[in-house]
């Protein structure tokens, strides 16, 4: 026969869980309060999240600059305009080679079209042209029913590049004074925190630091797999504009899911208006292979290593980050979990207890008892 409950442990335990609700829901109205205050100031934390970003990646070069002599503003100014060349370059290099075979690529991109309305017309689908032509007509209807709303789209476009170009050029401006102060920030810092935040906060922004370091290179190193490997595949099968959808490849890799997409959609688009269907269609086998190694083999592996973090605990903050914010969240997931484990862990260390020496005269528990 069992024992009945002990209401003084039954009272004890339902306060200790009321407590631990009401701590949580606490936990949650904060960080639900902190993400709204976020979400206001998003016109501002967004080009300070991207100049840390670049910062990141341009960091050593700075400090190879300083460590030989250099002074902080005319290393931060070579640095800072090393970075924008770069950057014109793989513009260039993907633009340049598009527009020098444009029209070669219309020609065919027409000659596609009109071997799809020959194969429509043929068994076993039978579409006549009047049929074809009848659904333009009807999409022409469509589109100009609809020209508010594109008109509408176009500004709302507009406006999306504005504000790109906008947090690019603030993004540039903070990552100049980033790498010129940067150095000077942690002690400057430490100066203006009172007692023990005048350690904590510094020691845990330095070691964010050096993970979000470590989440930008490995991802810059997953993003140059990506493009050597579905590169390869390109010049194998001598589809044209091999480098610049390499280069795209690799930039495409910096943001999550929609990058790997549209870099895969044109790559396709390209080797089929070049090559033919078969091509196209290995092209597109050659890249779901690489963009499954790459998002379940390549990807956990280095930056669970580079991050301190499970491969299944990025996976699952991709997951979360683009159901709540979509392709920024999926962008941001990883860094943010990253950083969120170097709090935690720094936060362990300083309420892990150290084992106790003890007293002159006192014995161990388990030392025999003299008889």
């Amino acid at each position: 026969m069992s024992s009945p409950l002990s209401s003084t442990k039954t009272a004890a335990a339902l306060r200790t869980s009321a407590r631990v609700s009401a701590e949580l829901l606490l936990v949650l109205v904060a960080a639900a309060v902190a993400l709204w205050v976020l979400g206001r100031m998003w016109s501002v934390v967004w080009p300070l999240i991207v100049a840390l970003f670049l910062t990141t990646l341009t960091w050593p070069l700075a400090r190879f600059l300083h460590r030989h002599g250099w002074r902080p503003a005319l290393a931060a100014s070579v640095v800072t305009v090393f970075a924008l060349l770069v950057g014109a370059g793989i513009v260039a290099l993907i633009a340049v080679p598009v527009a020098d075979q444009s029209g070669e690529l219309a020609d065919r991109v027409v000659q596609g079209i009109d071997k799809l309305r020959a194969w429509a017309a043929g068994p076993p689908l039978n579409i006549g042209d009047d049929q074809i032509t009848g659904a333009l007509d009807t999409a022409t209807a469509k589109l100009q029913d609809s020209v508010g709303s594109v008109v509408t789209t176009a500004v709302t476009g507009v406006s999306t590049v504005v504000n790109g170009l906008v947090t690019a050029v603030l993004a540039i401006f903070l990552m100049f004074f980033f790498l010129k102060d940067g150095p000077r920030f942690l002690p400057w810092l430490t100066r203006q925190l009172p007692g023990r935040l005048a350690t904590d906060i510094p020691e845990v922004a330095s070691r964010s630091w050096d993970t979000l370091g470590a989440f930008v290179r490995s991802q810059a190193f997953v993003g140059l797999l990506d493009a050597v490997f579905i590169g390869i595949g390109l010049w194998i099968l001598d589809v044209p504009l091999v480098l610049p959808l390499a280069v795209l490849t690799f930039v495409s890799a910096f943001v999550p899911i929609v990058g790997a997409l549209f870099a895969g959609f044109v790559a396709v688009v390209i080797a089929l208006v070049s090559n033919g269907p078969m091509d196209a269609l290995i092209v597109l086998g050659i890249i779901i292979l690489v963009q499954q190694l790459e998002g379940n083999v390549f990807q956990p592996m280095i930056q669970s290593r580079g991050l301190g973090l499970h491969a299944a605990a990025i996976l699952l903050a991709v997951t979360l980050g683009g159901s709540l914010a979509g392709v920024v969240g999926s962008l941001l997931a990883v860094p943010v979990a990253a950083l969120l484990a170097v709090a935690w862990n720094y936060l362990r260390e300083q309420l892990v207890e150290e084992p106790r020496e003890p007293e002159p005269g006192e014995l161990p528990e388990d030392a025999p008892v003299p008889s």
